[in-house]
Order: structure tokens, then C-alpha cells, then sequence
């Protein structure tokens, strides 16, 4: 298949609306994760296991402080229920918890590339009461290939007792009963699942490829649940629709995988997007990173621009609270010297940022 390349350039000089406040600033540690508690709008952030490494996930305020406690946060390299081993993504529901999905894949089922390892990754969810800081669960995903998964992006339905993952290394949305700690794939190898072939990331005139010449590629990554428990909306990384399913069908287990596809629905055309997040209104906020800029889809399909500013870096993470604020976090995944031929183009420090919704 002849190879399809999306090219945006886009200036290197800077650019900004001056509508962007940072909220968090870290010299050398990438926040990924990023999650807004909708009653007190506390703002928490995840850091995966890397060098330079200081906590797994951090409440941001006047002060960083590690969450639920040091404890948790101070990496000892076990895969156990009382340490952090690679935090990956947040939640926080409606019921006032946050779930942190801790996740490492295994080297053969990383985004960031196959290493020829094929051991079980590790991973876990875990259920922090907000009210207290305490944990009340650690879920083990029982049935899960450990080998083949990619868990990436975690939501809870509190109104069904599931919580959806996107698994890109499996090509599928992972439903995990909360009250089994097992799992079942849903929409596997489906076409809104999968990357786009020969889709690759163009980024200020820079194809995203590895030392090899082997592109980035992402198959489903991005999720994001409406404040009803309606609608889950998802697409991957490497292709242009977003979708949606109403969670009624992801919800059951009695669907077959026809039937259960022919319940998707495309929702818009919105490019390159990493991480997505729903509003109280239904709009669905997404990062585009070819135009550095932060869009939003209305609940009519149409996409909009609500801040385009040369800061925003690969926004990966996004969290609402009640403030009328969407909060993201700049990777800057593209300018890692992996993707950029062993040169280091990160714009430190790396930033969480905060933005006025729209109205």
C-alpha cells in the first residue's frame, strides 16, 4: 500500500494566545498522566519511570507532593500492591476516587518499539479514595495476555462497575470487571482500532521515526467517557476519526464481534490526537499535534479550536474539573532523541498547563 504521510508544517518561531497558564513545571521529568478531582479541582500528574525520577504521581498545588504518600511513590522495582512501578494514566470518577493505571508493557508490545523481549508486563490498577488518600483496591486484570498488552489509558463507568482501557499493543478496548478483576476484549482489530497503514507523524517537517527508519505507530490510545456514562469515544493515535460506542454495547458480554462493530459510530475527522477528555456539556477535548494547538468536537460533530500556541508540545493528558479549566500535559514525546536521529530537541522544562474552556 503506497505509503500515506501527513506533512503540516509548521513554524518553529514562537507563537501564543497568551490564554495558557502553567500549572506545573518539571526541568527533566515527563508528566504524562493528568487528572482533575471535579468537586475540589485538585489537579494530580503522573511521571513514568525514568531518569530523572522523583514520584510516580504527585498532587500538584503550592507545593508537589507525592500521592497517596512517600510510600507509594518510592520505587523499590518490585511489581507489588504497596509501590508504584510506571504510572501511566488517571481517572478521577464521579464518585470521588482516582484510579491510577500503572502500567509497563512488555519490550514486544511497547508504542516506543519492539525490543525482541517477550516477558509479562506489569500491571495494575489502583483505587484511591480521594476523601482520605487511602487505597481501597488494587485490580490484577485477570485474563489478561500479560505478554501481548499495551495498557495505555484507563476509564471507569461507575454506573456499570467497568472500567475501559485502551490496549494499542492488542488493537482493542480491554473492559475489566471491577467486581471480578477479570477481562474480556472488546472491538479487537476492529478498523477504528487500528492504525492507519503507512499513517506517519509529520511534526514541524519532521517524520517521526526511530534510529531503524521505523515509524511511530499507535493503534487505539486515546479514550474518553461522557459524564452520563453514555457514550466512550476513542481512536487511535495513527488515524483520523474519532469514534464513539455507546457503553450499553461495550457494556455486553453476549454481543458477538459483528455485531458489537456494527454499533460504532464516526464522529469527526480531527488529525494526530493523543490523549481525549469529555466536558459536562459533551464536548470531547483532544490535542492537535501538527498545529499545536488544542481543539474540541461539539456534541453536533464539528471540531474547533480552542487555543493554538507553539508550547503545546504533544499534549498527551487531559483533565476537567468544575473550574471551567481543561488541564493537559506536554510530553514532547516527538523530540526525544529516539525520534529524532539520537538528538535531544525537548524544550525544557517540561510543562502542565492549564486553559479557559469554552463557554
Amino acid at each position: 500500500m503506497k505509503n500515506i504521510i501527513l506533512t503540516i508544517l509548521i513554524t518553529t518561531s514562537a507563537f501564543a494566545q497568551n490564554k495558557l497558564e502553567a500549572v506545573g513545571v518539571f526541568e527533566g521529568r515527563q508528566p504524562i498522566g493528568v487528572a482533575v478531582d471535579t468537586e475540589s479541582n485538585r489537579v494530580f500528574v503522573s511521571f513514568p519511570h525514568n531518569e530523572p525520577f522523583k514520584y510516580g504521581l504527585a498532587e500538584l498545588g503550592k507545593i508537589e507532593i507525592p500521592y497517596p504518600d512517600e510510600k507509594w511513590n518510592h520505587y523499590t522495582g518490585a511489581d507489588d500492591d504497596a509501590h508504584f512501578y510506571n504510572v501511566q494514566d488517571l481517572y478521577a470518577d464521579d464518585k470521588g476516587y482516582l484510579w491510577v493505571l500503572d502500567s509497563k508493557p512488555s519490550g514486544g508490545a511497547s508504542v516506543f518499539g519492539d525490543d525482541g523481549k517477550q516477558e509479562e508486563g506489569k500491571f495494575k490498577l489502583v483505587k484511591i479514595k480521594l476523601s482520605d488518600s487511602k487505597v481501597e483496591k488494587v485490580y490484577r486484570f485477570g485474563g489478561l495476555n500479560k505478554v501481548k498488552s499495551g495498557l495505555n489509558d484507563v476509564r471507569v463507568d461507575t454506573q456499570r462497575n467497568l472500567a475501559y482501557l485502551s490496549d494499542p499493543a492488542q488493537k482493542a478496548i480491554v473492559v475489566l470487571d471491577l467486581a471480578t478483576d477479570t477481562v474480556r476484549l472488546a472491538l479487537q482489530n476492529h478498523a477504528s482500532t487500528t492504525a492507519t497503514p503507512g499513517y506517519v507523524l509529520n511534526i514541524d517537517g519532521v517524520d517521526m521515526k526511530d534510529e531503524k527508519g521505523n515509524p511511530f505507530k499507535s493503534d487505539v490510545n486515546g479514550i474518553a467517557l461522557t459524564k452520563d456514562n453514555k457514550y466512550f469515544y476513542y481512536k487511535p493515535i495513527n488515524h483520523n476519526n474519532l469514534y464513539r460506542i455507546e457503553t450499553q454495547y461495550l457494556a455486553d458480554a453476549t454481543l458477538s464481534a459483528e455485531a458489537l462493530g456494527s454499533k460504532v459510530e464516526t464522529v469527526a475527522d480531527v488529525g494526530v490526537t493523543h490523549g481525549l477528555e469529555c466536558d459536562a456539556k459533551g464536548n470531547i477535548y483532544f490535542g492537535d499535534s501538527p498545529n499545536h494547538s488544542i481543539k474540541y468536537v461539539s456534541p453536533n460533530g464539528k471540531v474547533h479550536t480552542l487555543v493554538k500556541d507553539s508550547r503545546i508540545i504533544w499534549p498527551d493528558s487531559f483533565g476537567i474539573g468544575s473550574n471551567g479549566y481543561v488541564y493537559f500535559s506536554c510530553a514532547q514525546l516527538n523530540r526525544l532523541p529516539k525520534w529524532n536521529n539520537g538528538k535531544d530537541r525537548v524544550e525544557r522544562p517540561f510543562r502542565v498547563y492549564r486553559v479557559k474552556m469554552v463557554q
